[in-house]
């Protein structure tokens, strides 16, 4: 039977557009260039792989914060950091998180790229540390599903430096986006059915994304991160008011970190970072009546940091409510030495003199010299 000639022209249109789209996802390869990989590091440096959300994302990421976008220190982010770019300073000579690049496939591109069967690299496309996959408002699913898969991608990734993975370690940092939503729920009632699904799902996704990575990279170690206390965030600080609320969120969240703390005991290689306990051991917590009146400030050196908000240095959390400096400089300090004494990785730890050394011209007055310096 003959086709009539208006649907020969709609079959024409798609099939030169199924090329466009052919011709597009092809056009450039979502590895890093071969430089790249074969370029020079410290003999003895452990690769250092990242999986999680905007906690890790690092924050001069010039395409997911553009300049004049407010985001991530906003004015201040010449002198605002997160923890994998603290880290990379003070410790680039031991823990490699790759060179710092423009990698990885746009979401509008990732999914034609899987239609065809071609590999999409990192998605989003951004601008960060080689090895490091997190991505702002990631959830637990995005590990190992969906067009993010980072665990998958990131072991994708390996597979180009299988040498350099051999003695290597991944932290695993996620959850605040399936947690979060759920914060009046955990107040109101912390043995709710809908909290220990999210608790079982987040750390299956997480012992998922071990087994990706480890399915082709047997030594690879982990260090999964617990999530901090919601309600400890400035942006609560009118909530959440009561003993009782403050207690419950408490009872919900130590069941979240529980979990996660038994994933690690019953992984080999893997260690468990309690970062709900490290901010309570700096800043505190509400007061036994459930207000946001007990915290401490934390002293650096001879700099104070409060538990405010604000993208001058002296808050911990930036104005769009993630971490600042100081705060994200104090949690690598942290993580290096949980790296050593929970993984046994051969670190040297990050003292308070040379963390204040390090804070000082980035916490100075600007256009003042640093105290001391």
């Amino acid at each position: 039977m003959r086709m009539p000639g208006a649907l020969w022209m709609v079959l024409g249109l798609a099939l030169l557009l199924g090329a466009g789209v052919a011709l597009a996802v092809t056009a450039t390869d979502p590895g890093p260039p071969q430089a790249v990989l074969q370029r020079d590091r410290p003999a003895n440096a452990i690769a250092l792989g990242v999986l999680g959300d905007s906690n890790s994302h690092s924050y001069h990421d010039r395409l997911a914060f553009p300049p004049g976008s407010g985001g991530r220190g906003g004015a201040q982010i010449a002198r605002t950091f997160n923890w994998p770019e603290v880290l990379a300073r003070l410790r680039g000579g031991e823990l490699d998180p790759g060179p710092w690049l423009e990698w990885g496939s746009a979401n509008e591109v990732s999914g034609a790229r899987r239609a065809v069967g071609l590999p999409v690299g990192r998605v989003p496309r951004k601008e960060d540390y080689l090895y490091n996959f997190a991505v702002s408002s990631a959830g637990c699913d995005d590990l190992t599903t969906g067009r993010l898969s980072q665990a998958r991608h990131l072991a994708l990734l390996m597979d180009k430096e299988p040498e350099r993975w051999r003695r290597a370690v991944v932290v695993i940092y996620i959850g605040l986006a399936d947690w979060i939503p759920l914060l009046e729920l955990q107040a109101r009632d912390p043995d709710a059915p809908q909290l220990q699904q999210t608790i079982d799902r987040c750390v299956a996704r997480q012992a998922e994304a071990i087994a990706v990575v480890r399915e082709r990279h047997s030594g690879v170690r982990f260090l999964i991160a617990g999530l901090v206390n919601e309600i400890d965030d400035p942006g609560q600080f009118e909530h959440f008011r009561s003993a009782g609320e403050s207690r419950n969120v408490d009872l919900a969240l130590g069941r979240f970190n529980a979990a996660l703390r038994g994933l690690a005991e019953r992984t080999p290689g893997a260690a468990f970072f309690d970062s709900h306990a490290w901010f309570r051991k700096h800043w505190g917590s509400r007061g036994p009546d459930g207000l946001p009146n007990a915290y401490r400030t934390v002293t650096i050196g001879s700099f104070q940091v409060s538990n405010t908000v604000g993208d001058e240095p002296r808050n911990a959390l930036v104005a769009d409510y993630h971490a600042g400096t100081v705060w994200n400089a104090l949690w690598a300090q942290a993580v290096v030495q949980q790296l050593k004494d929970g993984l046994g990785l051969s670190l040297t730890p990050v003292t308070d003199a040379e963390l204040w050394r390090y804070l000082q011209p980035l916490v100075a007055p600007a256009g003042l010299k640093a105290p001391g310096s």
